[in-house]
């Protein structure tokens, strides 16, 4: 899989947001919020119009840092407090981007509009919010810079020339924070192929999309116009476990679904905002602990793996009216279409090519991938699109595939294979695993190699058609946080490992012997 290394122009408004951020925990991040005319207000007149369109060119997104990736150091009987007060921001983020696609008549009236009514409050509220999290780590002994940490409450607006990931950051995954010399994206590529709209040029109005929030025709590339992968892989050290396990847990054609994630936001009903496709562990939502995990069933046909294998659903924007139409998660933030059930699922883990792994920790939690790209930037991306028959192609990070008839469209993962020995879980849920160095697969820092989890889902789409306007037909998207406009940067993939029987022991053996089991 390809490597992304591209440099990308920060704008202003991100260094500033980045410079705050830094002084309490490092690094910063932009929300986009992309906003489109609202159905509800009049557009009875061409003046109307003309307005809604000039408001629409001017202020198209908000820029707020994202505390949750630099709260790295939270005592643990902090987390749950901060978890809460970390999805009361997102919440806070989603009601004010409904606030922007709904109001555009105000804001072509007033141009004071998005500061007096939107940003400015989302500053009051996130400055609340942020206060009870500073609490809650104080409360137990943790320390903060107070000061600094509430600079992060004031979010910036942009305008619709600054609305892609071309933007943001470096290409670099830093997986986990720690281990900072295995921290490249493994694999996330780039397209060097032209792409069927610009990538930085203005989206339209609505950006496109059943939902008013994405996808674009800049979302999306011809795979037949994708450069041939050339990255290497690492060679085999003697000491390389070359093995594979893999584990049969289905495509979720039951339909479990909910918009939950009881990895970063337990406790909290609706902590995605958005859908989530579940295989294996078939008892997961914002409630569950460990304990309820190792008592539910799984879809897995070894019975001895509980493990929890989630992901965003994907959707084809094509009118239909699913069952979350009305729904938070859904339909209500603007994520819509029919949801697509992949055709294949292949759960597989995998060696190291530089040593031997350890088993897997019981109850490890793993999320890879960014599910706000727009927000933080493409540092955490590890989204992989390609197609049945062109995977010798670049994967694709920043765009969708459309594959030619007969060709199906591929998405893979491939986490985090390094762990730090001692934590199920991290305050970010990042730092206490990384990626092994992409040139030798070591893994850095005195972390441990464990068996890489890998999944390659597949799925029958329809080719989009794209649209001069730059809205696409039946495009398809990955569900997402509904400011981060359904960009495929966005995609990502959790993981509770759960089992029993000393499966996870197994697993560690077969890979370290070179055998393929399951």
């Amino acid at each position: 899989m390809g490597r992304n290394d591209r440099k990308r122009r920060t704008p202003l408004a991100t260094k500033a947001i980045a410079a705050s951020a830094a002084l309490v925990l490092g690094g910063g991040g932009l929300l986009w919020a992309q906003m489109n005319a609202s159905a509800h207000e009049s557009n009875s007149s061409g003046q109307n119009e003309t307005k809604a369109a000039a408001a629409s060119a001017q202020v198209a997104t908000i820029a707020c840092p994202d505390v949750g990736q630099q709260l790295t150091n939270v005592p643990q009987k902090a987390r749950q407090g901060v978890a809460v007060e970390l999805a009361n921001l997102d919440k806070q983020i989603t009601e004010a981007y409904a606030r922007l696609a709904s109001t555009r008549q105000a804001q072509a009236n007033d141009a004071s509009f998005v500061q007096n009514a939107i940003v400015g409050p989302l500053k009051e509220k996130r400055a609340a919010t942020i206060d009870r999290i500073r609490i809650d780590i104080q409360r137990v002994g943790g320390t903060v810079n107070a000061t600094a940490l509430k600079q992060l409450a004031a979010c910036t607006t942009q305008n619709a020339t600054n609305t892609t990931t071309a933007g943001q950051g470096g290409g670099k995954n830093n997986g986990g924070g720690k281990n900072n010399n295995g921290g490249q994206n493994n694999g996330g590529g780039q397209n060097t192929a032209a792409p069927s709209a610009s990538a930085s040029a203005a989206p339209p109005a609505n950006n496109g999309g059943q939902g008013g929030n994405g996808p674009t025709a800049a979302d999306f590339v011809d795979i037949t116009k994708v450069a041939n992968n050339v990255q290497a892989k690492p060679q085999n050290s003697g000491q390389a476990s070359t093995g594979s396990f893999t584990t049969k847990c289905g495509v979720n054609a039951n339909k479990n679904h909910n918009t939950d994630n009881v990895i970063v936001a337990p406790g909290v009903t609706n902590g995605a905002h958005h859908e989530h496709d579940y295989v294996g562990n078939q008892k997961v939502n914002a409630f569950s602990t460990n304990d309820s995990l190792l008592a539910a069933p799984s879809s897995c046909q070894n019975q001895s793996d509980l493990s929890s294998y989630y992901w965003p659903v994907v959707r084809v924007q094509d009118g239909t009216k699913e069952f979350d139409q009305n729904a938070l998660g859904g339909g209500q933030e603007g994520n819509v279409g029919k949801i697509l059930t992949a055709q294949s699922a292949q759960i597989k883990y995998v060696g190291s090519p530089a040593s031997k792994v350890v088993a897997m920790p019981q109850f490890l939690r793993i999320i890879t991938g960014d599910a706000k790209t727009l927000t933080n930037g493409l540092a955490n991306a590890n989204a992989h699109w390609s197609c049945t028959g062109f995977e010798n192609k670049v994967q694709l990070t920043e765009q969708y595939p459309i594959c030619p008839q007969g060709s199906n469209v591929v998405r893979t993962f491939a986490f985090q294979s390094c762990w730090d020995g001692v934590n199920i879980d991290s305050a970010n849920h990042r730092t206490h695993v990384a990626f092994a160095d992409p040139a030798s697969g070591v893994c850095g820092n005195g972390f441990k190699a464990i068996p890489q989890l890998t999944m390659r889902l597949v799925y029958k789409i329809t080719p989009p058609t794209l649209q001069a306007d730059g809205t696409v037909k039946n495009a398809y998207a990955v569900d997402g946080f509904p400011e981060q406009l359904h960009k495929p940067s966005t995609d990502h993939d959790d993981f509770i490992s759960v089992t029993k029987n000393n499966l996870a022991a197994k697993i560690a053996n077969c890979v370290n012997s070179g055998k393929k089991c399951q």
